[in-house]
């Protein structure tokens, strides 16, 4: 099968999307199918406001175009709704060609929390660019049920998995000021990070990560120790070390890093909404609570092994098929 996927999140960004993407593209290719990806790079690009660390392309229709009728791929998968994502769209709807969609993030509660835009108007753009495609894969069941709630009707599930030989338990160092508490993710008013911070817990607060809030974080919060971004070992080696993984975020329709804290034995604290409520399904594995600082502390008595058994479940090798599968349903839907 010759897959294309366009979007507009691709490297050097950091975020569940990329993570997502490169772990499937992986996965697709082991199965045999042929991909092209469409991203930023190669367009010229502009910083994204209140996020220069991501870049949008300008005006990349014609160049969009000329990728998608050259590869001549047998499915068209868009990641994201931004300049590539709306090119690639209007393209597949110009041509007659079907096309798949996906819901990473809640961006109506993004936005809103960034600048107070009511989440009715918000999700009328979402509704009508969804809209069009043959399936919206969504990775959670209450992410489904939430967009049923806002009109969506084209739903399919396309979940999640984790590197389990990466993100594996490690020897824990005898390290000062345990527990550590730690949170690993985008450093951004959205993810919550200060309802963590102002927690009053024992033993310290970990923060790896870099985003637009953490110069204005670190100022606040003096006692918290940011490391900055870590990729593959070195995050790993944060998980490993941690005590308990808080995950305070409210906007996430997933939480890759839910599972890999997981999968290195760290049981998790969070809110129970949308990401971890499908995520972490076992009380043995993470506490759910509204109190995320009684959440915190209950963590701390979770047993390491069963939390890593639990992650194990996670495959990104399931998760890509399931993809494929939806990519096919599609296919079949349009041409029947």
């Amino acid at each position: 099968m010759r897959i294309l996927i366009a979007t507009d999140a691709w490297l050097p960004q950091v975020n569940g999307v990329v993570t997502t993407l490169r772990n499937t593209v992986r996965e697709l290719e082991a199965l045999g199918h042929s991909v092209q990806l469409v991203t930023t790079e190669g367009f010229r690009t502009l910083p994204c406001p209140t996020y220069p660390e991501v870049r949008l392309a300008v005006a990349p229709g014609p160049r969009v175009v000329r990728m998608i009728e050259e590869f001549e791929p047998d499915a068209v998968h868009i990641e994201t709704e931004a300049p590539i994502g709306m090119a690639a769209r209007r393209h597949c709807l110009d041509s007659g060609r079907p096309f798949t969609t996906a819901y990473h993030t809640q961006f109506p509660e993004f936005i809103h929390a960034r600048c107070r835009l009511p989440l009715s108007v918000s999700y009328r753009w979402m509704h009508w660019f969804h809209k069009p495609a043959a399936a919206v894969l969504v990775a959670t069941a209450a992410m489904h049920r939430r967009l049923e709630r806002w009109g969506f009707t084209n739903l399919a599930t396309w979940t999640r998995g984790v590197d389990t030989r990466l993100f594996s338990p490690a020897p824990r160092e005898n390290l000062p000021r345990r527990p550590i508490f730690l949170y690993a993710g985008r450093v951004a008013v959205e993810k919550s990070i200060e309802d963590f911070l102002k927690l009053d817990l024992p033993g310290s607060k970990w923060i790896v990560g870099d985003g637009p809030a953490r110069a204005r974080l670190q100022e606040r919060f003096p006692d918290a120790v940011f490391h900055g971004m870590k990729h593959g070992r070195e995050l790993a080696y944060y998980y490993q070390q941690a005590d308990v993984f808080v995950f305070p975020s409210r906007t996430d329709t997933f939480g890759l890093v839910l599972v890999e804290a997981m999968a290195c034995g760290t049981p998790v604290a969070a809110y129970p909404v949308t990401g971890p409520i499908d995520v972490v399904r076992d009380p043995s594995v993470g506490v759910l609570s509204d109190d995320l600082r009684t959440a915190a502390l209950a963590a701390l008595q979770l047993d390491r092994a069963a939390v890593r058994r639990y992650a194990e479940q996670f495959s990104w090798s399931a998760a890509t098929r399931q993809f494929v599968a939806n990519l096919r349903t599609a296919e079949i839907a349009a041409t029947a």
